[in-house]
């Protein structure tokens, strides 16, 4: 499986930038800047989860909700360590201000366990970071996508990563995260506009999600919901957190 650039990062930000990131306040954006996100070689906060059944990774870093960066590479070290180099949008890319966490989208190469403990470390334009993402029994990894929606924890407390499959110009928009039973959440989502014209592409788009209020970290299902698109799908959320 092969994800273009461009569709690991315009889904992402389109949907953080319709205001997708739920559970948690955003803050308002402000002028356009031009501006990195992190100053260049700064330790930054990395977050991780599994995605897809283990053939993506979604990490979170802390920036512009308008300029997600990208990963250029994703190289399995002889240590069995993840090295991932993430790139900044161009120079001359207008970014708001405002700081929130954002998700990027990386394939993972072969010879990596989904189901085994990995540990990633994170280069690049501004960023230098490092995440211990556990392995989650009965993900396989490997092989085509089959394009339905997957959620995975992170190690930040009550944060999810989200992703579904669909047109690029008609993200889901979360109005709602909630716990609705000891281990369940339900995200619901907006109900899109009856005259929304789409693209016909069929790309990945990620959001961060927070719950409050679990009782259960492990074994927790997923409700989707409020949206045509999502009529009560259930899905695990891989992982406990």
């Amino acid at each position: 499986m092969t994800l273009p650039r461009r569709l690991l990062a315009l889904p992402v930000a389109l949907l953080l930038a319709g205001g997708a990131l739920a559970g948690c306040a955003t803050p308002a954006a402000s002028a356009p800047s031009s501006s990195p996100s992190a100053s260049e070689g700064a330790e930054v906060e990395i977050d991780a989860a599994w995605l897809d059944d283990g053939r993506i990774i979604g990490l979170v870093t802390v920036g512009s909700s308008t300029c997600i960066p990208a990963a250029d590479d994703a190289t399995l070290q002889a240590d069995g360590s993840l090295a991932v180099t993430l790139v900044e949008p161009d120079a001359d890319t207008a970014c708001t201000r405002d700081m929130v966490p954002r998700v990027t989208l990386v394939e993972v190469p072969e010879g990596v366990d989904p189901s085994e403990d990995l540990a990633i470390t994170v280069s690049g334009d501004g960023y230098s970071g490092s995440a211990e993402l556990e392995g989650v029994e009965g993900l396989v990894g490997g092989g085509m996508t089959d394009y339905l929606p997957s959620a995975g924890w992170t190690e930040t407390d009550g944060q999810f990563v989200l992703l579904t499959w669909g047109s690029s110009s008609c993200v889901p928009v979360i109005s709602e995260v909630s716990a609705s039973g000891p281990a369940e959440v339900t995200v619901t989502f907006e109900t899109p506009a009856a005259d929304q014209v789409c693209t016909m592409d069929m790309g990945p788009r990620a959001s961060v999600a927070v719950v409050d209020g679990l009782e259960e970290d492990s074994d927790v299902s997923l409700v989707l919901a409020g949206s045509p698109e999502f009529d009560n799908v259930r899905i695990p959320i891989y992982g406990s957190n």
